[in-house]
């Protein structure tokens, strides 16, 4: 067959030809077992725990990414001149931009401190991974190419932003695919508009969209700004991520405190939890069905702290939340005084008591310019008959709304101390305001 034909909920039917050199390498790192692997992670992580759709993988979403970095180089071709080698740099570099992900994608970067560009980087670059050999012997240089478009340093700096910019292949599909998954529709925008109107400044070796395009990027930030708004910040989504992250900081306090906790002997999640360096085969031997699996064997845990957090994941008795909606100048004495609330009541508030932040969120900007290196951003041409390229917040007032930004501080907390919370919060908060009950706000479920 000269053809592979992958069946997807968002762009219906993907096809990867296979008469070329080019695309039988393409198949051959899909059907490695490091990107096989992304079916085993989750793609939003524990967006299940709030949208019960979401049980799409990094795996499908790393398809999608190819499959439109591939239709944007078929169209950039019509007008350009495009290296073949960079081409299929290009294309692996979107196929693989995730393959470093760990468990649950976001969730254990910030307990265990790394982060998934770098793993992803050195699964390209190792001769002990398959995807590492198959990218070696396709082309010498290959490995150290796609490298580079994943660290946004490659040249020509066009082609790299396709992958890693604030207008890229990546941000393109997921925003399409959580919003389809979990049945929310704000991430919904004309992507097929925008495909036809990206074009290259090879004077400024920068993608650029065209005066027509305007409109339909305007309308993907917007999409970007709801989906965060509304599905990325949502309440129970990060209720959910703050008791894994607290019954994974609870097994690793209690290791470095000597005391027992049980792990499958000689695994790599052995070592994860010990805290020690991991080679690239043992990082990618750890997905989502090993955190679950000893999660279930912790509720059995003779330690009550542990065994408390491990059922209340397991059985989505989720944390409450609420937003700090009160001057900033109260905030620090609300803090202090929930947290004593929470310890009265039994529960220890390094576990039980949790701040959140937006900026703990991954690329948590809906769009920002300032600050930003200049291959990041989203640029325009502004114009039809004597057009000029400008970044996009000089040209769009919508965009510049955008820029507002959206600060997050929230606070969860046991259900069972709710009643006692609130009436702190309320003791503090505006007078007349109520507590925010809409999507991503105040107390819920």
């Amino acid at each position: 067959m000269s053809e592979r034909i992958y069946r997807d909920p968002v762009h219906n039917i993907i096809r990867l030809r296979t008469d070329t050199d080019e695309g039988q390498l393409m198949m051959r790192l899909i059907d490695a077992p490091e990107f096989q692997r992304l079916r085993r992670i989750k793609q939003l992580g524990l967006g299940l725990y709030t949208y019960q759709g979401a049980e799409h993988s990094r795996f499908t979403h790393s398809l999608g990414a190819f499959h439109l970095m591939t239709r944007v180089l078929d169209r950039l071709g019509e007008k350009y001149q495009i290296d073949p080698n960079n081409r299929a740099a290009a294309r692996a570099a979107a196929l693989l931009h995730d393959v470093g992900h760990g468990p649950f994608s976001h969730v254990m970067e910030k307990v265990l401190g790394f982060h998934h560009e770098s793993w992803t980087v050195q699964v390209v670059l190792s001769k002990e991974t398959e995807i590492g050999r198959l990218l070696h012997s396709h082309s010498p240089e290959l490995p150290a190419k796609v490298a580079a478009i994943i660290e946004g340093k490659f040249q020509p700096a066009a082609l790299g932003q396709l992958v890693s910019s604030q207008l890229d292949v990546d941000r393109m599909d997921y925003l399409l695919r959580d919003s389809l998954m979990t049945g929310a529709k704000y991430g919904i925008y004309d992507l097929e508009w925008i495909i036809n109107a990206l074009a290259i400044d090879e004077e400024g070796d920068r993608i650029y969209v065209a005066a027509r395009g305007l409109y339909a990027v305007e309308e993907y930030l917007q999409a970007r700004y709801y989906m965060f708004r509304q599905v990325y910040f949502h309440r129970t989504l990060r209720s959910a991520e703050a008791v894994l992250r607290s019954t994974l900081r609870r097994a690793l306090d209690l290791l470095d405190s000597g005391e027992s906790v049980w792990y499958a002997a000689d695994t790599a999640f052995e070592k994860v939890l010990r805290k020690q360096s991991l080679t690239v085969s043992e990082h990618l031997e750890v997905d989502d069905a090993d955190v679950l699996f000893h999660v279930k064997q912790w509720q059995c845990s003779a330690d009550p702290i542990l065994n408390d957090l491990s059922r209340r994941f397991t059985g989505r008795r989720l944390l409450k939340a609420i937003d700090l909606d009160m001057p900033a100048s109260e905030q620090a004495d609300f803090l202090t005084a929930a947290r004593e609330c929470v310890a009265r009541a039994g529960f220890d508030p390094e576990y039980y008591f949790i701040e959140d932040h937006a900026s703990d969120v991954p690329y948590y900007n809906y769009y920002t310019a300032e600050g930003a290196e200049p291959k990041t951003r989203i640029y325009v041409e502004d114009g039809y008959s004597r057009p000029e390229i400008r970044e996009i917040s000089e040209v769009s007032k919508v965009v510049r709304g955008l820029q507002q930004g959206y600060e997050l501080h929230r606070v969860c907390f046991p259900a069972e101390v709710k009643t006692e919370v609130y009436n702190l919060y309320h003791s503090r908060a505006p007078s007349g305001r109520a507590v925010a009950t809409q999507p991503g706000q105040g107390f819920g479920d």
